[in-house]
């Protein structure tokens, strides 16, 4: 059995991560999409609604596990049985990083490998940082989350 990992903050979930997430889901039998608790970060949404905003937008996608971690990466993967890692690069920059960040895994963990899927081109532009920057100024993030996470983006805001 084949397990993936899609590591990421998601705070808050993009439409980017949305379509990694379905594709990724595609190559693999479980996909574990795992969201890091980085304590060092403030964060716009608790773990648990990041959870349940994941949930939510994925609700459609069988072979999936919503699952929180800290530490490192490699460490986690090796105690969900998964040999595989799961990154979206949106331009030539992320992929300097990631390549870093690969071969770090790999030299950690032998058995491990990472797979790099090329966000799609409406997506190119889209970060976390920029949909809390623009919902922080009132502006509509509705064409770059989903819709639960729009609304709830919103209301973080307004709450301020």
């Amino acid at each position: 059995m084949q397990i993936g990992i899609y590591p990421g903050s998601f705070d808050p979930v993009t439409n980017g991560h949305i379509d990694i997430i379905k594709r990724s889901a595609k190559l693999v039998d479980v996909l574990i999409v795992a969201i890091l608790q980085n304590n060092k970060k403030t964060s716009l949404f608790t773990m648990e609604e990041r959870i349940k905003l994941i949930e939510e937008s994925c609700k459609d996608i069988e072979n999936i596990q919503i699952e929180t971690f800290s530490g490192l990466l490699v460490d986690f993967a090796k105690e969900k049985n998964a040999n595989l890692i799961i990154r979206g690069l949106r331009a030539l920059t992320d992929f300097e990083y990631e390549f870093q960040m690969a071969q770090m895994n790999k030299h950690l963990h032998n058995d491990m490998e990472t797979i790099f899927l090329v966000t799609d081109v409406k997506y190119s532009f889209l970060s976390s940082s920029a949909i809390k920057e623009v919902a922080s100024f009132g502006g509509s993030v509705c064409d770059f989350v989903p819709e639960i996470v729009a609304e709830k983006t919103l209301e973080k805001y307004k709450g301020e």
